[in-house]
């Protein structure tokens, strides 16, 4: 049989469901009601800061955009896991002070690795001298 102090917390858990459920029903319902019904070509335009777009939405990126966000990611972790460690350098001692090496030296010979392949080369004047080193 259930302690009362867990049925308590379930029953405030229950309570805190169905408010969230409800204040989102209320202010689906009151946008559908209040909001505007006119539907029309400048209705359906994207608005961008009050600026009227123009061109088309589908626009082909390079892939060295997605270069530069995957690049961002993963050094933005970086520093996520290094701010977790340096709250707590304290309690790691020593022994988090050499995991926190070894993680950034792993990192550091990533970043190196990618900057030898030329993965953060923009340039496409380097990159062709580079190939033409490599051609016989």
């Amino acid at each position: 049989m259930p302690d009362v102090a867990s049925l308590s917390h379930h029953w405030g858990f229950a309570v805190f469901l169905l408010g969230v459920f409800g204040l989102c029903a209320f202010m689906l319902g009151v946008s559908s009601l209040l909001g505007s019904k006119a539907f029309g070509r400048s209705k359906n335009a994207p608005f961008e800061s009050g600026i009227v777009p123009t061109g088309g939405a589908r626009l082909r990126l390079s892939a060295k955009f997605y270069l530069v966000a995957m690049l961002f990611v993963i050094f933005d972790v970086e520093a996520l896991f290094l701010f977790a460690w340096a709250v707590s350098v304290r309690e790691s001692g020593w022994a988090g002070l050499i995991e926190a090496s070894i993680f950034i030296a792993i990192l550091l010979a990533g970043l190196v690795y990618l900057w030898r392949i030329g993965a953060l080369d923009w340039s496409p004047e380097s990159r062709r001298r580079r190939q033409a080193k490599l051609k016989p």
